[in-house]
């Protein structure tokens, strides 16, 4: 049987079945996904039984996956390889984690709308996320289209976003969220960093927002007119009409192009039922402002 993809929208957002990823992808079919991708921005892989490596080498098709974790594993240790983003709620030991957990309160900044990896000068393209247990009530993930948005925006705000560029920084956002506990490793590792308000997305041509919770400041605007602004078009960009909710289920793959979404995790009762998941990213080709010729600011 050939693979079928349904879309849930016209443009936004496809379910791909009778494809099995733990197997050789046959070249019809990687073009398929990767055509489908390019279009719709996230893509549902139902019922898949993968091995952490088998993960890996399908993230592999569309870039190298990152290995380097925001957090210092001499203080909070990995329960997952590197190449993984833990999304779970689970301690070293495979115990539900601590009310007071470390990677609790990190991780509780995933409930902003965010985009994986914008904070890392060379970005993140696409997560691939994968659903091993999931809650029974709660812990959906909710994504919007920032293309969409940009499509709805006036003309006249999209003139005033030509050009500017935003500062992105994990310590922004885990500020946001009641997180300001890193120590002086992490803070060194990752900087802020320079990335474009509005990109275009190569494979469509399609000019995008590029919005996150990791944003502190606009470069050329005064503090508190930036920070209007930002607030002002995450509003627009997560209106109903543009954002798609997926409700999990065991073995699901889940990917999302990075450069063109945002996303963020739903509550769920963390400290009583099990939700185990990882996720690998894959980096982009470059710093967002290098992409659209745009000057790094001093």
């Amino acid at each position: 049987m050939s693979m079928e993809i349904c879309p849930v929208t016209p443009s936004f957002a496809a379910e791909v079945g009778d494809v099995d990823l733990s197997q050789p992808l046959s070249a019809a079919d990687e073009a398929a996904i990767k055509a489908a991708f390019w279009k719709y921005a996230v893509l549902v892989f139902p019922d898949q039984d993968l091995t952490p490596q088998q993960h890996i080498e399908f993230s592999k098709k569309f870039g190298p996956v990152e290995t380097d974790r925001v957090l210092d594993q001499k203080v909070t240790p990995l329960r997952l390889d590197q190449s993984f983003a833990d999304i779970s709620n689970l301690a070293p030991d495979g115990k539900i984690w601590a009310e007071d957990s470390r990677q609790r309160m990190y991780k509780a900044g995933n409930k902003l709308w965010h985009t994986d990896s914008s904070f890392k000068f060379r970005p993140g393209l696409a997560s691939l996320l994968y659903s091993r247990t999931v809650a029974p009530v709660g812990g959906h993930t909710e994504f919007a289209d920032q293309r969409a948005a940009y499509d709805a925006l006036p003309g006249a705000m999209k003139k005033k976003l030509e050009g500017l560029v935003a500062e992105h920084s994990i310590a922004t956002s885990r500020k946001k969220s009641g997180f300001e506990g890193f120590n002086a490793d992490e803070g060194r590792r990752l900087p802020p960093v320079p990335q474009v308000l509005v990109r275009t997305i190569p494979e469509s041509g399609r000019k995008s927002l590029y919005l996150a919770s990791h944003i502190g400041r606009i470069f050329e605007l005064p503090e508190a007119e930036g920070n209007a602004l930002i607030e002002e078009l995450i509003a627009h960009t997560t209106q109903r009409q543009f954002v798609y909710t997926h409700r999990w289920r065991p073995r699901d793959l889940v990917m999302w192009d990075n450069r063109c979404t945002m996303h963020r995790g739903t509550d769920y009762d963390d400290l009583h039922w099990v939700r185990d998941m990882r996720r690998t990213t894959v980096s982009d080709v470059a710093n967002t402002c290098e992409q659209e010729g745009v000057a790094v600011p001093a």
